[in-house]
């Protein structure tokens, strides 16, 4: 895929040499506003940070994570997509990693997506053997609401049809993030409520502010 631009903001393939940079901007934009790092109290970027950075640069290694600069500004970072193929074999081994993880924030976190995952079951319901996993969508501050990541994301549609992927799918921690991929044509498949995601004395475990109230699994059929 080659670059496209749009009001002075580049959208391209990210780059392996890009990931120093990708992790600062995660750090001051990302974990500061998803809902359930926010709302965790922990400082969950520091947390498992090896086996985040791990996961991350694999998917920067497939070509198929995308990064928004804005050109007026010495393509300074604007916002992120980071996204990757998964298969039916990789969910049962993220839910056996998930079993031994530790118990914090980051862990939970990963416990929950893979939870959706399993429950969910897309490879059975659209009778596909891979799909394109949009893992993070990221936009600074200073652009939310001007479509930009509405604009990440339908780049990224392109880019998995381009790439023979059969559908994506994304597990949407926040209110506004289903909302946009439900514009965007994706379809809610499952839902999990926050309040019935509890440990084993039976604490809620994620109490994020309204609206962020589930986790919802939004997937398209290219």
């Amino acid at each position: 895929m080659s670059s496209n631009t749009k009001e002075g903001i580049r959208i391209r393939i990210m780059r392996l040499e890009d990931y120093e940079k990708v992790k600062s901007f995660m750090k001051e934009e990302y974990f500061t506003a998803e809902p359930l790092c926010q709302s965790s109290g922990e400082p969950v970027h520091l947390q498992n940070e090896k086996e985040n950075d791990a996961i991350n640069l694999s998917m920067i290694a497939q070509g198929t994570c995308l990064l928004a600069l804005d050109e007026s500004d010495d393509d300074q970072i604007v916002g992120f997509v980071l996204a990757g193929a998964e298969t039916s074999d990789d969910v049962e081994r993220s839910r056996l990693v998930a079993e031994s993880l530790e118990n914090n924030a980051w862990g939970h976190i990963y416990a929950i997506i893979i939870k959706a995952e399993c429950e969910a079951n897309i490879f059975k319901r659209y009778g596909i053997s891979k799909v394109l996993y949009s893992h993070i969508t990221s936009v600074a501050i200073s652009m939310r609401g001007k479509g930009l990541g509405s604009r990440l994301a339908s780049t990224l549609m392109n880019l998995g049809r381009s790439k023979g992927f059969p559908a994506m799918v994304a597990y949407c921690t926040s209110f506004y993030s289903a909302r946009q991929k439900e514009a965007l044509g994706m379809e809610c498949i499952h839902s999990m409520d926050y309040a019935d995601y509890k440990d084993n004395r039976g604490r809620v475990i994620f109490a994020p502010a309204a609206p962020n109230t589930s986790l919802r699994v939004m997937a398209i059929k290219f």
